[in-house]
C-alpha cells in the first residue's frame, strides 16, 4: 500500500475552531461510512421567522457544538505483526470502529484513517503505518493539519508495566520507555498533555528480552480475555467523548468498576 505524503490528496480542510452544524444531506444516521471527513459548515443569518408565544415553547434549546476527537491506536503495519502484543493499540481502535460502524479504509498522513461519529461527537480514528518508533510523524501531521486540541487526542497503546488485559486511562504523562509514545511527544514539540489509554500486556517471562516479548502473538486464552478488555475500552471511549474525562477515568481505573464488569 502506497502512503500519500500530501494531506490535501484525500481530506478536505475542517475548521475545528468554529461551531459545528451538521448538514443532514452529507450522510445518514446512525452509522455511516465516510470517504471524506464529515463536512461541517457555519450558517449565519441576520433575521429569523417570527415565533409566537405558544411556538416558543416548542423551540429546542441550542446545544454547544462538540469538538472533533482524534483517537490513535499504535502498532506496526503488515501481516507479520498482526495480533502481536505491540499491536494491541491497533486492535482496540479496530474494536471501536466495528462497534460504531466506522470504516478505517482511507490512507493519508501515513496512516489508515476512519471518520464518523460516536454519539453526536465527530471522530477520526487513526492507525499510523510508519512503524511504531516513528508514530509521531503521522500523529503530528494530523494534529497540525486539523489544529486538534491536544486534550482531544487519545492515544491507545500497549504497556509492559500493567498486568495483562488491564486498562489505565490517564490525562497526560511521559512516554514510560514506549518508543511510539516517545516519537509522538517529540513531534508535539515535547508536549505530554494529551490523554492516553494504556493496555496491559504484562512482563516477559523469565529472562526473555522485552523486544522479543512485545512482538510475540497472543495465545487463544489471551485473545479471549482481551475481548472483555476491548469491550471495556469501547465503553471507556464512549464515556470519554460523551461525558468527559473524569467519568471515563473513574469507570476505567476504579477497582469497583472492574469488579462489576467481572
Amino acid at each position: 500500500m502506497k502512503l500519500s505524503s500530501s494531506p490535501l490528496s484525500t481530506i478536505r480542510f475542517l475548521n475545528f475552531n468554529s461551531p459545528l452544524i451538521i448538514s443532514p444531506l452529507s450522510f445518514n444516521f446512525p452509522k455511516t461510512t465516510f470517504t471524506h471527513f464529515p463536512n461541517f459548515s457555519i450558517h449565519t443569518t441576520t433575521s429569523s421567522p417570527a415565533i409566537t408565544a405558544d411556538e416558543s415553547q416548542l423551540v429546542p434549546p441550542k446545544l454547544p457544538p462538540h469538538l472533533p476527537w482524534l483517537i490513535v491506536g499504535l502498532g506496526n503495519p503488515g501481516k507479520k505483526y498482526n495480533a502481536t502484543r505491540h499491536n494491541v493499540g491497533f486492535e482496540m481502535v479496530d474494536a471501536v470502529a466495528e462497534s460504531e460502524g466506522i470504516s478505517i479504509n482511507n490512507v493519508n498522513f501515513k496512516a489508515l484513517l476512519g471518520r464518523g461519529f460516536i454519539g453526536n461527537v465527530p471522530v477520526m480514528l487513526a492507525k499510523p503505518q510508519t512503524f511504531m518508533n516513528s508514530s509521531g510523524e503521522s500523529v503530528g501531521s494530523i494534529v497540525s493539519y486539523y489544529k486538534i486540541p491536544l486534550k482531544q487526542v487519545l492515544v491507545v497503546y500497549d504497556d509492559l508495566d500493567l498486568p495483562f488485559a488491564k486498562l489505565r486511562l490517564l490525562p497526560k504523562g511521559g512516554h514510560g520507555g514506549h518508543n511510539g509514545m516517545r516519537s509522538i511527544i517529540d513531534r508535539l514539540k515535547g508536549s505530554r498533555d494529551f490523554p492516553r489509554l494504556r493496555i496491559g500486556i504484562g512482563r516477559p517471562p523469565g529472562k526473555m528480552d522485552a523486544v522479543n516479548f512485545v512482538l510475540r502473538p497472543f495465545n487463544k486464552q489471551e485473545h479471549e480475555e482481551l475481548e472483555f478488555t476491548f469491550e471495556r475500552g469501547i465503553e471507556a471511549v464512549r464515556i470519554l467523548l460523551l461525558e468527559g474525562f473524569n467519568k471515563s477515568a473513574t469507570f476505567v481505573n476504579s477497582t469497583k468498576a472492574m469488579e462489576q464488569l467481572g
